[in-house]
């Protein structure tokens, strides 16, 4: 992933999109004409919000996951919070709800 500009494993589109992440994530000064450029290309306003408001939102999740010094799969695991209500259903024990 980290030399995703020189793999021929991602299409333009891609590189386009985890360029704006690496940005967001790492240094959001790299959010320059260019890349606006770049990203507007292949998507539409719309859609680099949208992948720019995600992409903050799963980094912000994991900055407090690492803050409360607890692993993934520790954080909130009594709670069926953001499950989708069949996964939800999966993953409660016999005979309770959650």
């Amino acid at each position: 992933m980290l030399n995703f500009e020189r793999s021929d494993r991602y299409g333009e589109r891609e590189k386009a999109a985890l360029r704006y992440t690496s940005a967001i994530v790492w240094n959001p000064a790299d959010v320059d004409d260019e890349l606006w450029a770049r990203l507007r290309v292949h998507f539409t306003e719309a859609q680099i919000v949208e992948l720019g408001y995600f992409v903050s939102f799963a980094y912000g999740g994991q900055s407090l996951i690492r803050t409360m010094g607890v692993g993934a799969a520790e954080f909130m695991n009594e709670s069926s919070a953001g499950l989708a209500p069949d996964v939800a259903a999966q993953q409660a024990p016999e005979g309770r709800a959650r």
